[in-house]
């Protein structure tokens, strides 16, 4: 929902992640993309929060 937080999950495996993420009914709101020291992608759960999952750069 706007304007409310961002929780932020950590994973070992990102593109894993994304599939079962995506499997259990989630939509990708934001691809995963590089930051300052990793990845991660956003998606909304099926009650309209957003949250993402990030993992270390290798």
């Amino acid at each position: 929902r706007p304007g409310g937080p961002l929780i932020i999950l950590y994973a070992d495996d990102l593109e894993a992640t994304q599939k079962r993420v995506e499997a259990a009914g989630a939509k990708i709101s934001r691809a995963a993309f590089a930051f300052p020291g990793g990845r991660r992608f956003h998606f909304i759960d099926p009650d309209g929060y957003e949250l993402a999952v990030w993992t270390a750069q290798a």
